[in-house]
């Protein structure tokens, strides 16, 4: 399959007089261009998640969304192929694209920026050809830092989600069901086939013979 990259990109003024772009996908030699914010450390230390991010962004189907003020990275997103080890990967199916992770530095929460970056993702042509998917799990929520329970943390998570088109979808897959505030989440592009979809359901439904 061949992965069409179409660069994107949108301005948002910060505190009146700072300018913070958004766009994608960025390669990773523009990548390596950049510095990473500090409060990019949700999921390990920013170092190591900016080298994470460049692996990504040279891999054939990744696709990395940043919000940057100058050539200093503040947020970003990742699409890639589902991890090997989840069920999302089973079948190798081309059209399924998960959204790994969307993290923003805390001084910048408060502004929309995941909204925009998910907006701006979604709005590449070849996005209509793929099904995104993305799994939230609570115990990744920096629930520390905001102050709400998993269950606000959860409706904050579905309304940024929604603004990137992604929807709610059931599944029976054990991670997502041991705990209510857990969930699948799904965009359909407008290209995908009847097929592609039986397809889909199939991987959201693996035990449905044992109930």
């Amino acid at each position: 399959m061949e992965h069409l990259k179409t660069f994107l990109s949108d301005t948002v003024t910060y505190n009146k007089d700072i300018n913070i772009i958004i766009e994608g996908p960025v390669n990773s030699d523009e990548l390596k261009k950049m510095t990473f914010d500090e409060g990019l450390n949700s999921f390990r230390v920013p170092k190591e998640q900016f080298e994470a991010i460049i692996e990504i962004a040279e891999l054939p189907e990744g696709r990395i969304i940043i919000a940057r003020i100058d050539q200093h990275i503040i947020g970003y997103t990742t699409y890639l192929y589902p991890d090997p080890l989840e069920r999302w990967s089973d079948g190798n199916l081309p059209y399924i694209l998960e959204l790994g992770a969307i993290e923003l530095s805390l001084k910048y929460r408060k502004y929309g920026l995941g909204k925009k970056m998910l907006k701006l993702a979604m709005k590449a042509p070849e996005m209509e050809d793929f099904i995104v998917i993305t799994t939230e799990y609570y115990w990744h929520w920096d629930l520390k830092n905001s102050g709400l329970d998993v269950y606000q943390y959860q409706k904050i998570m579905h309304k940024m989600m929604a603004e990137g088109g992604l929807e709610v979808f059931a599944t029976d897959d054990p991670e997502i069901i041991s705990h209510p505030a857990n969930s699948l989440m799904a965009r359909i592009g407008k290209n995908i086939k009847q097929e592609q979809m039986e397809a889909f359901d199939q991987l959201r439904f693996m035990n449905r013979f044992f109930f």
